[in-house]
Parts: structure tokens; sequence; C-alpha cells
């Protein structure tokens, strides 16, 4: 008796074990599946990185996310972003790609220029920067103000739009004296056509930077402005059609000349004379 029993405990306690061995196999194997879900580690920022800033260990991770969500030509691991340029905005959470990013060593200004475009500096003033907002990562529209074709009337046109502007500082040049000042510059990003349209603008009259919303990316087709058209010419008064008024005014007839007679005695003589009133005696 004391042995069947025994022998039931054994077979209660085997299958015990196995259910619970079955139960932490399905549970490992589990957790193996859900690391090896299909996807691929992709890099993402984890801070704001603006415009000429270069990318350090703290400034990105890895995230697993699926493959087919990934873009084209992102980037799997942290080292291949580390200390490269930014050249263009990145922002939180998104995802780094090699158009955004400087070439591999290299530094400085040239690393923050994309394949296919230009920097090209302009001088400018307090004025022309806009009282110095304009900064590296703002947008700005470029105008020109001058006498096309040799005119006397002075013209604004809008010679670029929605200009990335790379860096902002200053530069040594000689006056007329041969003494050395600072002349503070502004360098825009520019593609190769509108490099030579920049150059050729800033020769031909006075260039103004105007700033731009960065959201704002709409192009607008504005004719030149006039300088004839900034004054308002105040207009003719009209002629109005004066009415003559001719009163008929009646005319009265002369009253008739009153007559008198002079009787002049001579003796006994008896001269009568008539005259008229008003006749010369």
């Amino acid at each position: 008796m004391n042995r069947n029993r025994f022998v039931i405990i054994g077979l209660v306690a085997l299958a015990l074990g196995v259910l619970v061995s079955v139960g932490v196999y399905r549970t490992l194997q589990s957790r193996t599946t859900a690391d090896n879900r299909p996807g691929a580690d992709v890099v993402i920022a984890v801070n704001d990185l603006p415009v000429g800033s270069k990318i350090g260990e703290n400034d990105v991770k890895l995230v697993r996310l699926p493959a087919p969500d990934l873009p084209p030509n992102c980037y799997h691991q942290k080292e291949a972003v580390i200390d490269r340029g930014v050249v263009l905005p990145i922002q939180r959470g998104e995802f780094i790609l090699p158009s955004k990013l400087s070439g591999k060593n290299v530094s400085g200004l040239p690393s923050l220029i994309p394949p296919g475009m230009r920097a090209v500096s302009v001088r400018v003033n307090e004025v022309v920067s806009v009282a110095g907002f304009v900064q590296p990562g703002t947008r700005v529209d470029v105008l020109l103000t001058g006498n096309p074709s040799g005119g006397t009337e002075q013209q604004t046109t809008t010679v670029l739009e929605n200009v990335s502007v790379i860096a902002s500082g200053s530069r040594l040049e000689r006056n007329a004296n041969g003494e050395t000042s600072s002349a503070p510059v502004i360098t825009l990003l520019v593609s190769p056509e509108d490099a030579q349209r920049l150059t050729l603008a800033s020769q031909q009259g006075r260039i103004q930077l105007s700033l731009r919303n960065p959201l704002d990316t709409q192009q607008t087709d504005l004719a030149a402005a006039r300088s004839g058209g900034l004054y308002k010419i105040p207009a003719p008064l009209p002629v109005s059609a004066s009415k003559t008024h001719i009163k008929a005014m009646k005319v009265q007839p002369a009253p008739a000349p009153q007559k008198y007679t002079v009787e002049v005695y001579k003796g006994d003589k008896k001269d009568v004379q008539n005259f008229d009133e008003g006749q010369p005696q």
C-alpha cells in the first residue's frame, strides 16, 4: 500500500515537473523570438541639432524599427555619425540621413556645404542683416536695388528666395588708407546658378536681406517695385462746367426831354423861343 502511494506521488511530481519545464521553455522561447523580431537598428536624434553643430555620443541613439518603415540610406551604427557636422537642421526623434551631414573627416565651413551646393558670402551692415537677426539656420530673401539698363528710375526686385544662411561673421579687409578694418559678412548656401546671380547682383546695385519665417517656403512672383510708384500724385481737380446765368434786363426807354418856352420882350416886340431840357443854349 505504501509502495503504491509513493509511486503515485512520484508520478504526480513528475507530471508537475514536466508542466513547469514546458512553461519555462515557452517563456524563454517567446523572449528569444521578441529579441529576434523582424526589423533593424537605426540611428535617430536625441536632441535638436542645428546647422553647424557636431554630433556627439549623447546626441543620437539606436532604436529597433520594422525594416519596411525605415528610410533609405539611414545609418545603423552610431559610430557612422559621431563627430560629423550638421548641414541641415535635424529635429529630436528624426532619422539621421547622409543628406543632412557633412563628409567624413571634413571640418570647418566646407563640411557644411552639401554636394552640389555653394557657399557665397555677401558684405552686410546692421540694416542689411536685419539688425543682427540673420543667423546660421535662418532663411532669407535677397533683394536688389539699382538702376537697370542705365535708367534714371530706381527699382527693387527679389533676386533669390528662401535662401539658407550657413554662417555669419566678420572678415578683415583694407580700406583706402591701407588700414585693416572688420567687415561683417553673411554666408549663404545656394546652387551654382544662384551663386552667379548673387555675385552679379552684388555688383549691380545694393543688396538687402529679408528675413523669412522658416515655415514659410512659398515662392512668390513679384513685379519689380519702381520709385515712381511710391509717391501718390494728387489727381487734378475736375473742371466743372460753370453755368453763366445771364439775367435779361429790361431797358427802360429814356424819358422824353421836357420842353420849355422863353419869351423875350424887346420894346414892344415879343420874341418866343422854345428849348429842350439839356439842350445847350
